[in-house]
């Protein structure tokens, strides 16, 4: 069991003002049995009314409209929140029931959408690892412990190798990258298995034995385990996500758990500003945020690239 507070703090900078800011953010963490949310408060320039709603994967969406000029957009969030640790499955089920029951469950409603895998470069390569291994031929738990070891230990973590255009075909070719790529690498092999899988998105805390990607946004994995249900992999770290592991979406893939996107109005230049500060213990002192950041970085007229910023900085910083 850990509490964390935790301040995740972006900011976008603009040339001149813009207007009519329609945006969605999903900063709000999961609330469950493993995770229990004391407080949490989402501030925004302007002071906006943010509405919300839970999507079709039941993540917590944030929905507001800014429609007065601004030159700057930042977005606050902070959470307390304690974290319970798992119990790991006991995997004492038969191999055979453990797969057909897997079969029966294909078309339930709550694994149906994290069964089909992308094809890429390395799908043949995958699937001859799975016959090669026999994998089939143990618990899909086993299995999803094999492939997640086979990403660590195949896969240089690396920052700074691929960008936020890179496709599964880069990262496959490469054996290299973050958590985001040793993420959609991990979640493809596992679905190739026949066995169900989502992306999640969230936070990593301090802990002795996890290293990489503390201190900012994380990627990982939720497979779908027989007669257990969702367990977490994180491939970066080669461990099963516990306590440590702060769960704010889950979804097919990035696109489904992105923290901020929106559209707004006017042809300007933006730059992008990222933060995230975890403590077991509440930060007294206000965290510094520079004034509007614009450099003169690029063009754009939406967001339609703010996510792939987002991306980008996360990278940047792990």
């Amino acid at each position: 069991m850990g509490t964390f507070f935790i301040k995740h703090i972006t900011k976008y900078s603009y040339s001149s003002p813009v207007i009519d800011g329609a945006n969605l953010i999903r900063l709000h963490p999961i609330n469950d049995d493993y995770q229990t949310v004391i407080s949490h408060f989402i501030s925004v320039t302007n002071n906006p009314l943010v509405e919300s709603y839970n999507d079709f994967y039941n993540n917590r969406i944030g929905t507001f409209l800014i429609t007065e000029p601004h030159d700057e957009l930042s977005i606050t969030s902070e959470l307390e929140i304690i974290t319970t640790s798992r119990l790991f499955p006991e995997d004492t089920a038969d191999v055979a029931t453990q797969w057909e029951e897997l079969k029966l469950r294909k078309y339930d409603a709550d694994v149906i959408d994290f069964l089909k895998p992308a094809l890429f470069s390395g799908s043949n390569d995958v699937l001859n690892l799975i016959e090669s291994k026999k994998l089939k031929e143990t618990t899909p738990y086993k299995v999803v412990l094999e492939l997640c070891d086979y990403v660590y230990s195949n896969f240089k973590y690396l920052k700074g190798v691929t960008n936020v255009d890179s496709t599964l075909d880069d990262v496959w070719n490469l054996k290299a990258g973050v958590c985001q790529d040793f993420t959609n690498v991990l979640l493809q092999m596992v679905r190739m298995c026949g066995i169900p899988a989502r992306y999640v998105s969230g936070y990593i805390c301090p802990t002795d034995d996890i290293s990489r990607g503390e201190g900012a946004t994380h990627a990982w994995i939720e497979a779908y385990i027989p007669f257990y249900g969702w367990l977490g992999i994180d491939p970066t770290n080669n461990a099963i996500a516990n306590d440590n592991h702060v769960r704010l979406a889950v979804g097919r893939n990035y696109a489904d758990c992105s923290p901020v996107k929106g559209v707004f109005k006017r042809k300007v230049e933006s730059d992008l500003f990222v933060k995230v500060e975890i403590s077991t213990t509440k930060k007294q002192e206000p965290t510094v945020v520079p004034p509007n950041t614009f450099t003169g970085s690029t063009t754009n007229n939406s967001y339609q690239r703010n996510l792939e910023r987002i991306q980008q900085q996360q990278q940047q910083q792990q």
